[in-house]
């Protein structure tokens, strides 16, 4: 079968070999590098990687359509495996309280934080979270990300949690990013239970998570274990309540406190642990027996102002799988470029640019449990690319502030052209070449 597109003359940078497992240790920030590269596509699926231009005239055929990279950099779509996509309402007055030294949990205990969140996102019609979430997904993609997970918890109520988990589920429908969705009900103990924490979890076991899974709304389900949150045995039994119901599992974890999430999530063979920034020791080594990914969130910690940061070099040192991402949401991490973050997880958690890009990616892809099909350029993978007006990985994390995203393409259709959007077009006669 010939290609439908070619992808010629680009720096093609990418993971090799960790499909199966994640990159761990000494080989967190392992790349090959094609700096002529050639990626042929066919059938919305990475057909072939080669730096021979015989090899790659002779996959294409006369109905190739073909990309001029002229030495722009070649990467996967970025994986960003931690967001609380859908919600109504910013808020940037926290921003100021935060700068005037208010901790996190005194917001909170005032009613703002998550709770002021959820107010408004009970309030929204499921159209207006919609038209909010294809807005901020339409960014994201034109920023390179082309997979999300996204959450909820901005409802804590059963119909608005269901109504939140319905526009992420229209939302991957209608977008072209992939939206891997979680439910997460055990976001905060909303003020109407603020007397009954265990009727509030009953609620969450016995009626929230039948009617999510019976809808198939959710893949994941996340709980924010934390003081002022979910203790270790509500959190325990939301989620072992919901491994009964085939959901994989997530743990927002040791944020604020050492509650000892971490250890839960390897004592039920979590997915991943979230944030981690007071995770013990002895923690990190269940997870790294457990294989439990380590989502590290350096944007949410560097506005937050934590003097603490997530204890990384224990994590590679003991082998726990690393990835990071945004913790796109309205109060703590409005962020949805994952180039800017991976600036954030190199100056703020001293991760290396390599590190950075492959904790953006191939880990990533592990931490929603599709390393077999995302997170790298291999034969086989889904499509998913970005090209980049950058000469080295180095200069993504190093040029802040800047989208360096010339073209994306996603399942094998360009979707980004020029720094545009153009998904939804009409598409281009698929021979001869276009320069970009």
């Amino acid at each position: 079968m010939k290609a439908k597109l070619l992808i010629a003359n680009g720096r093609v940078v990418t993971t090799q070999g960790y499909s199966e497992n994640p990159q761990v240790g000494a080989q967190l920030g392992e790349v090959v590098e094609l700096s002529a590269g050639f990626v042929l596509i066919a059938e919305g699926r990475i057909a072939a990687v080669t730096g021979n231009l015989a090899e790659a005239r002779a996959l294409a055929g006369p109905d190739t359509h073909e990309i001029d990279a002229a030495g722009r950099l070649v990467v996967p779509g970025y994986v960003d495996c931690h967001t609380h996509l859908s919600f109504a309402g910013w808020r940037e007055k926290e921003f100021g309280l935060r700068l005037a030294g208010t901790p996190y949990l005194e917001i909170l205990a005032a009613g703002g934080g998550i709770i002021s969140t959820v107010r408004q996102t009970r309030a929204a019609s499921q159209a207006k979270l919609l038209e909010s979430s294809l807005a901020t997904l339409d960014a994201m993609l034109l920023h390179g990300t082309t997979t999300v997970e996204a959450k909820s918890g901005y409802g804590l109520t059963t119909d608005a949690e269901l109504k939140q988990l319905r526009v992420l589920k229209e939302a991957a429908r209608l977008h072209p990013v992939d939206v891997v969705p979680t439910f997460m009900g055990a976001h905060a103990l909303p003020p109407e239970y603020s007397d009954d924490r265990a009727a509030y979890v009953k609620l969450v076991i016995d009626e929230m998570l039948p009617r999510v899974a019976d809808a198939g709304l959710a893949e994941f389900c996340d709980v924010f274990c934390e003081n002022k949150a979910f203790t270790l045995d509500e959190s325990r039994a939301i989620l072992c309540a919901a491994q009964r119901h085939g959901l994989g599992l997530r743990v927002h974890a040791d944020e604020i406190t050492p509650l000892g999430g971490a250890g839960l999530a390897a004592e039920l063979a979590a997915v991943s642990a979230e944030h981690l920034i007071h995770a013990s020791r002895p923690d990190l080594e269940r997870m790294a027996k457990a294989g439990t990914v380590a989502v590290l969130l350096p944007a949410t910690a560097f506005l937050l102002r934590s003097e603490k940061k997530a204890p990384v070099g224990d994590m590679i040192e003991l082998g726990v799988p690393i990835a990071v991402a945004t913790d796109f949401n309205p109060g703590t991490s409005p962020l949805l470029n994952m180039q800017l973050l991976q600036t954030f997880a190199c100056v703020h958690y001293g991760l290396t640019a390599h590190q950075a890009f492959a904790a953006s990616t191939i880990n990533a892809a592990h931490a929603l449990r599709r390393g077999a099909t995302l997170g790298s350029i291999e034969v086989g993978k889904q499509a998913d690319l970005a090209i980049l007006d950058a000469p080295s990985l180095e200069f993504v994390p190093y040029h802040l502030g800047v989208n360096l995203v010339h073209t994306v393409v996603k399942s094998g259709q360009i979707v980004v052209k020029k720094g545009a959007l153009c998904y939804g077009e009409e598409q281009e006669a698929q021979t001869g070449s276009l320069s970009l």
